[in-house]
């Protein structure tokens, strides 16, 4: 009898030890974030508070101006067999084409919205009016293709990245959806046609089939990537270079806080932000099934994916609804826009040009923080030059008024030459 009780209290300490539902320390070791889960949510609620830094820089809010002009530059330098008579096409060519660049006005008057980048002149058949780039285009041009040469490896990189985050098993993107952030990602103008010319190299990216016989576009991960251990976000490369992150899980991260000027918290609001900061950071890159969607910890993750997200476009920032067709792909909540909302001190939302757009502070409070990306540079001067076309403009305005004035004044003068000969013959 002692026997068989000595044996039945051995199996019972296994069972105990050994099954992750009765053990603690094991069911933590499976779930790091099993005892941070809860949920403490406060109504943060707040007017939004116009910030005049954030709304007055020309690099995010002329960028959706200038997407249509470099679209139409692209076509020029494509379409072109001329490239020694800067790139001239007739306006036969491109007139039927404006949806194929969301223009909203007809393709000439578009053209001759902006002569700094396209110089009209009169074709050599039937007067008809020929468009040709400007010597400072063509610049500009070679300069942006040169980065798409010399940094593609970064470039293709934002774009993997981009790709890890979805939080499917196969790691893959609709195509569709990535040629709706080809902007934003600073992708070439190729990529559109056939993504494999300029990521195929790369070995990591392959095109592959998904429902209703759409595209999408997929990483493999290799043994070299294995190798190099797991990719990190913006947050994490920036703890451990502070010393305050040894990569373990579970450890917090705080996310830096840029609060805009007269911008108050209610003293509950800061109470749950202190707490929040202080939650285990969750990578965007990081299997997130075990996370409580209705948690604080699931909250912080959310907000780590966008300012992750963020980090990778080219302007640090992006119309907000155009986020949106992520929420499916990369695990966020349908009301992913709150979290903009609820974190002022981290984003910033702008209302300027009749729309939303999602800036991250920090890119722009503490420029050395993010590494920014190898085409915003490019992208700063094409804005220069796109806003030479209003000076342009403006002259030729003034010429002409000054021009019809002159002719008006002429034919005053020869109305009163008139005048004074028939009352001198009538004398």
């Amino acid at each position: 009898m002692a026997q068989n009780s000595i044996t039945c209290t051995k199996t019972l300490t296994r069972r105990l030890l050994f099954s992750s539902s009765s053990n603690p320390v094991i069911a933590r070791a499976r779930n790091p974030y099993s005892y941070t889960q809860t949920q403490t949510y406060v109504e943060v609620y707040m007017k939004w508070k116009k910030d005049p830094y954030f709304d007055s820089i020309d690099s995010i809010h002329k960028s959706l101006e200038l997407k249509p002009v470099i679209a139409v530059k692209n076509f020029f330098i494509s379409s072109s067999s001329s490239p020694h008579e800067k790139y001239s096409i007739p306006i036969s060519a491109i007139s039927k084409k404006g949806t194929d660049f969301d223009l909203k006005i007809k393709v000439i008057r578009f053209l001759r919205s902006y002569p700094s980048f396209f110089e009209e002149f009169t074709g050599p058949l039937y007067n008809m009016p020929w468009f040709r780039l400007t010597a400072r285009a063509i610049e500009l041009d070679r300069e942006e293709r040169m980065v798409y040469e010399d940094f593609a490896d970064n470039i293709v990189g934002r774009l993997k990245k981009l790709i890890l985050m979805s939080g499917t098993q196969r790691k893959m993107l609709p195509l569709k959806i990535i040629k709706g952030l080809q902007w934003y990602l600073g992708l070439p103008p190729e990529f559109r046609g056939d993504p494999l010319d300029y990521v195929g190299k790369y070995g990591c990216f392959r095109v592959v089939d998904i429902e209703d016989g759409l595209k999408g576009l997929s990483v493999f991960e290799e043994q070299e990537d294995e190798k190099r251990g797991k990719i990190l976000s913006v947050m994490q490369k920036k703890a451990i270079k502070r010393g305050i992150y040894s990569e373990a899980e579970g450890e917090a991260i705080g996310f830096p806080l840029f609060p805009s000027k007269g911008l108050r918290l209610k003293h509950k609001i800061k109470d749950w932000l202190h707490e929040f900061q202080r939650l285990p950071y969750v990578s965007p890159y990081e299997d997130f099934s075990c996370l409580n969607p209705d948690s604080d910890l699931s909250e912080k993750r959310v907000v780590g994916v966008l300012h992750e997200l963020l980090c990778l476009f080219v302007e640090h920032a992006a119309e907000r609804k155009s986020l949106f067709c992520l929420r499916k792909h990369l695990g966020l909540p349908q009301k992913v826009h709150k979290a903009f909302e609820r974190h002022p001190h981290v984003f910033y939302l702008s209302m300027k040009n009749k729309t939303c757009t999602a800036i991250l502070k920090e890119a722009y409070r503490d420029e050395l923080a993010i590494e920014p990306h190898p085409l915003a540079h490019v992208r700063k001067k094409y804005i220069e030059l796109m806003k030479e076309s209003a000076g342009i403009l403006r002259n030729r305005r003034v010429n002409n008024n000054r021009f019809s004035a002159s002719e008006q004044n002429d034919l005053c003068s020869n109305d009163l030459d008139r005048v004074d000969d028939v009352a001198s013959q009538l004398a």
